[in-house]
């Protein structure tokens, strides 16, 4: 189930890198394409060609790329900043506009670097970092939501098929009971209101067959729009519905639950946002070195200088910064809180559900299935006997066939709570994305 994704490489070999993924990507599906076509798709195997062909996880994976391209540049110096100028250059008099003839006009060219501590340097890298990480948590919530509804999804294409085969079965056996009816017509051994009555059950089974053969094509459909390979019937095999999910401590669920996990990097953000902002109450220094050419009859010069910021209401500004930052770590630990709450209350409810519809489906399956396999039995010996009528065979194979469709909804209903709880998390192996080159 589970599988691992690395994220995208270094610039110098991304190219090599897409060519690899492409093959990979290809070797990967074409197997599973051929299995799909021969002996039906698994659940496992729908899950992977729906993460596989996501385009919406794929855009979540660029903006992860697009933020660690801005972390890197981070904890970098500002440009220097070459600087070119003329100094006092008379505009009056015999030597006006003249560079050499005057004393004081010099030339100047020099550099000026804007000095960032070390301090911020490391606080703006460690937020970087941190947004990197919450992008991540969003791509990995983009896999998580595909994985979900790719499984259920394949579930409904599942019990769509099972759905159909039990309304083509009952179909057929209608057909069979109508030409024994015929037959038996023409004996004179039965009635034309029987045989009335077998046809008015055909069409009837006939039409609830074309219902069922269209709910299977738009779940088909909607299979389709995840996994982007057509499928004519998936593999008639469900996993046990037993969910890890429920058994996780709230430190697995900050991993592996994307709802938790996006919330657990949402604080680690806000809080390296509020470091930024502390180291920035301190200004920033910057440095100037220049050289001054004069006229040749007198001597150049170098000039060298410092510029530090004045700090002024430090109180409204700098301070209004921290505590813009600081409230908005304590609203991100609310909402982790929060989240947590929500989640927890989820996970429990979703077990109690899926524990529920498993003991329902057990129950039926002992009581009501054999109770309208035995009504079905009853009303054919009747019949046969000539005590009973066809129209009573009728309705107890229609009560039989509502019972197992009855169970099959239960089912189902199991299935995609499972699903829901089982297959909307992150793969273990996913949790960690580091680049491909390191």
């Amino acid at each position: 189930m589970f599988c691992s994704i690395k994220s995208l490489p270094a610039a110098n070999s991304r190219k090599h890198y897409r060519f690899h993924l492409s093959a990979l990507v290809a070797l990967a599906i074409v197997p599973v394409f051929s299995l799909a076509e021969s002996s039906g798709l698994t659940l496992d195997q729908a899950v992977q060609l729906g993460v596989q062909h996501s385009a919406s996880s794929q855009a979540a994976a660029a903006s992860v790329q697009a933020s660690r391209e801005m972390a890197v540049k981070a904890d970098q110096l500002p440009a220097p900043m070459l600087k070119l100028g003329v100094d006092n250059l008379p505009v009056t008099g015999e030597e006006k506009y003249s560079l050499t003839r005057d004393f004081m006009t010099a030339r100047r060219v020099g550099i000026e670097q804007q000095w960032v501590s070390s301090d911020k340097r490391i606080a703006r890298a460690e937020r970087g970092q941190r947004a990197v990480e919450a992008e991540e948590a969003n791509y990995l919530a983009n896999v998580a939501d595909v994985r979900k509804e790719t499984a259920v999804a394949w579930i409904n294409v599942l019990f769509a098929q099972r759905s159909f085969e039990l309304l083509k079965a009952l179909e057929n056996e209608t057909r069979q009971d109508l030409t024994t009816g015929q037959a038996a017509l023409r004996g004179a051994k039965t009635g034309a209101a029987d045989v009335l009555q077998a046809q008015l059950a055909l069409a009837q089974a006939q039409d609830r067959t074309r219902k069922g053969e269209q709910v299977l094509k738009s779940a088909r459909t909607a299979l389709f729009r995840w996994i982007a390979v057509p499928v004519e019937f998936v593999d008639g095999t469900l996993p046990p519905l037993t969910s890890h999910v429920v058994n996780l401590p709230v430190e697995e669920l900050e991993k592996y639950h994307p709802m938790l996990l996006s919330a657990k990097r949402g604080v680690a953000l806000a809080d390296a946002e509020t470091t930024v902002a502390t180291t920035e109450r301190q200004p920033d220094w910057s440095f100037e070195a220049a050289y001054a050419q004069r006229g040749s009859q007198y001597s150049n010069m170098v000039s060298v200088g410092v510029s530090i910021p004045l700090p002024v209401n430090r109180a409204q500004k700098q301070d209004r910064d921290i505590a813009e930052k600081s409230a908005l770590g304590t609203k991100a630990r609310m909402q982790y809180e929060d989240a947590r709450r929500q989640l927890q209350a989820e996970i429990d409810d979703q077990a109690l559900t899926l524990s529920s519809l498993q003991e329902r489906v057990s129950q039926l399956k002992k009581e009501f299935l054999p109770t309208a396999d035995q009504q079905v039995e009853l009303a054919t010996a009747a019949y046969r006997s000539g005590t009973g009528s066809l129209a009573a065979v009728f309705n107890a194979k229609r009560m039989s066939l509502d019972a197992q469709m009855q169970v099959l909804d239960v089912e189902k209903e199991a299935a995609t709570t499972w699903a829901e709880l089982e297959y909307h998390v992150v793969p273990h192996d996913q949790t960690a994305m580091r680049r491909v080159d390191q």
